[in-house]
């Protein structure tokens, strides 16, 4: 489980800004929502960039 977890973590962050975003557009902050919407590809770039460095042994 614990692999899983950490394997899976940059997804679960991307998936929460995601939400998050898609709540500040809809509850009338677009430039929040447009703020936060931006972290998702971020977040997952990174992540690819971490794994790439790592030779995935995660």
């Amino acid at each position: 489980m614990i692999k899983i977890i950490q394997k899976y973590y940059p997804v679960f962050l991307a998936l929460i800004s995601f939400i998050l975003s898609v709540f500040l557009w809809y509850g009338g902050n677009e430039e929040d929502g447009m703020y936060v919407g931006l972290w998702v590809p971020s977040i997952l770039g990174f992540a690819i960039f971490i794994r790439l460095v790592q030779n995935d042994k995660l």
